[in-house]
């Protein structure tokens, strides 16, 4: 054990565990079964390892559930589009074809475990010395594919499950949508890197972000697991680092929720009815049992959400609940989208993507359709004709994932090109010094790697392995069409910049104003600004960030006095010194001036 570095002293149960763990793995090289049934194969000099949402948790003791298009599909396809463009580079490792060998972890980290115990069967030894065949000879093994880096995984639980094995056979790792802060201890996840920013650059946005709009009291709920608690602690440690942020309630989602466990998450959440600001580290899934729950409990518009990169700019955690979620302010790592993607992707077919063993179920999805042999959808009685189009007969945009996904594969094929350029400076292919490298020796080179990314922006590694943390900030609107839509509303890179903008709606929340308010109709129809008398502005506590707000018609900040915002009622328990809210919140002590959250636009 000590050849791969612990780095920590573990404890029995741990020891233990590891132990059950290499028995199984040596199982399981045993096996008859060389490659999963269930995955894809793609031949290559080198084979990198792919690990991607394809299905959702499944439920009833199935593992898998309902195929993911976007998440799963098009993060999948994105690593088989850098693939092929990598392959057909005769700059980027000239004379060496990069293969794949693709795996579902149907959301779930156990089962991804399993599946991931595909990649270290080459690293392990096996006896054969007792087996022969009925002939009485020795059995031939067909030896699997060593792979020599993975794409992956999505979830952070995930990653860290994965993780843990890698790291034993020294087997570098990349993820492309994993951002939990734990993953950053480089004693306990060597092997792990990522080219999106860990959790902690993202809580301190959404504690500029509430800062600058003057909140003092915010709930939170998170999704069980590394990447919701250790999100949520990370906002919580920052906000009280900050101070002024004071945190009313702090839930959890537990794994494998039931309907319930959302309708009681509401309802605790509505007792405290002035803590409306809710920030939300939670998986996609659970973000939309939230809304519904919301849905279901008819308190539409009453909270405020502050979503984490799970939500981002995503159209199905809100799909058919988009009056829940308008006014949402979300976060998602600083992204372009990659137009060469979008040209791969609409023009796949049934026919010219028999690669992807999962395109077929994807296309009955996609198009609402069945296809005539082994269907698994019992819900439409229309056949598929395959001749279908994405983007023209059903509705396609790029998700959000894409770009870091094709970030990965090129960081592990810049780190193998620079590696294979000083380990075989006379050979224009794979020599026998590479071939003999160490997984620790490949993770050199991948944290020295630098290079501009799919959408031009620089990609890099800090000694964490982890990404700077850049941010696109978004908040869902309604249009002028009447359909809401995520819109750009500003950015984190290191300070916050937010453009802030006041307009008429429907939905209204209350607003408890210092002064006296003067309305005026500007340049545009619905469109007022809200002026305050400054002399009688609270006084600012000092700010340890740097906030610009940009309005559009004018750059004045909107000030609250503490005591008499709604936003918050605060358990005791949860703050230090808790500010005491009125007793009455519609007392007329207090000014109050009436607006509409979703056209508080930020």
């Amino acid at each position: 054990m000590a050849r791969y570095g612990f780095g920590l002293k573990q404890s029995p149960r741990f020891l233990w565990i590891v132990f059950c763990l290499m028995r199984t793995l040596s199982d399981f090289a045993r096996s008859q079964e060389v490659y999963a049934p269930h995955s894809i194969r793609i031949e290559g000099h080198l084979t990198l390892g792919g690990l991607f949402p394809v299905h959702t948790r499944g439920t009833d003791g199935v593992p898998c559930g309902d195929i993911k298009k976007e998440n799963g599909i098009h993060r999948l396809e994105a690593m088989l589009y850098a693939l092929d463009q990598i392959n057909l580079d005769d700059q980027l490792l000239p004379n060496i074809t990069l293969g794949a060998r693709v795996l579902d972890t149907c959301s779930r980290d156990t089962y991804a475990l399993e599946q991931s115990l595909t990649f270290v069967q080459a690293l392990i030894q096996k006896d054969t010395s007792d087996v022969r065949c009925t002939n009485g000879e020795p059995p031939l093994f067909v030896k699997p594919e060593k792979v020599v880096g993975v794409i992956g995984a999505s979830a952070s639980s995930v990653s860290i499950m994965v993780a843990n094995i890698l790291r034993l056979f020294q087997i570098p790792q990349i993820s492309y949508a994993s951002t939990a802060p734990e993953l950053s201890d480089d004693r306990r996840y060597d092997f792990f890197s990522r080219v999106v920013p860990p959790d902690s650059f993202q809580a301190q946005a959404m504690v500029d972000i509430i800062r600058a709009l003057d909140w003092t009291y915010v709930s939170t709920i998170a999704s069980e697991g590394s990447y919701g608690e250790k999100g949520v602690e990370a906002f919580q440690q920052i906000s009280k680092e900050a101070g002024g942020i004071c945190i009313a309630q702090s839930l959890k989602i537990p794994h494998n929720p039931k309907l319930e466990d959302y309708d009681e998450a509401i309802q605790q959440l509505l007792e405290t009815p002035h803590s409306r600001g809710v920030i939300i580290f939670a998986s996609e899934e659970d973000v939309r049992g939230l809304l519904n729950a919301t849905k279901r409990a008819n308190q539409v518009g009453h909270f405020l959400w502050i979503g984490s990169d799970s939500w981002g700019a995503k159209s199905s955690p809100i799909h058919q609940l988009e009056d829940v979620a308008v006014g949402a302010v979300t976060i998602l790592p600083k992204r372009s989208s990659i137009k060469g993607f979008d040209e791969y992707f609409t023009s796949l077919t049934l026919e010219n993507n028999r690669r992807n063993v999962w395109f077929a179920e994807f296309w009955e999805e996609n198009f609402d359709c069945r296809l005539l042999s082994s269907s698994k959808r019992e819900d439409t009685s229309r056949k598929c004709t395959g001749q279908e189009r994405i983007g023209i007969d059903s509705k396609y945009e790029q998700e959000g994932k894409v770009q870091f996904v094709i970030d990965a594969v090129y960081a592990m094929a810049h780190a193998l090109h620079n590696m294979q350029r000083d380990l075989c400076p006379e050979h224009s292919g794979i020599c026998p010094v590479m071939e003999a490298a160490e997984g620790k020796t490949l993770l050199k080179y991948i944290r020295n790697a630098s290079f501009n990314g799919s959408a031009g922006t620089s990609v890099m590694f800090n000694k964490n392995g982890d990404a700077p943390g850049r941010y696109d900030l978004f908040q869902f609107q309604m249009t002028n069409s009447s359909v809401p839509e995520y819109r750009p509303i500003g950015q984190w890179v290191e300070t916050l910049q937010l453009r802030l903008y006041i307009q008429t709606t429907t939905l209204t929340i209350s607003m408890n104003l210092s002064a006296s308010v003067a309305l005026g109709m500007l340049y545009m129809p619905k469109v007022y600004v809200i002026i305050f008398h400054p002399e009688l502005n609270v006084q600012k506590r000092k700010r340890s960030f740097k906030a610009m707000v940009t309005a559009a018609t004018m750059s004045s900040r909107i000030s609250v006095k503490p005591s008499e915002r709604p936003n918050g009622e605060a358990k005791t328990e949860l703050c230090e010194n808790p500010p005491i809210a009125p007793t009455d919140p519609m007392s007329q002590a207090t000014k109050k001036t009436y607006v509409s959250y979703n056209n508080l636009r930020i």
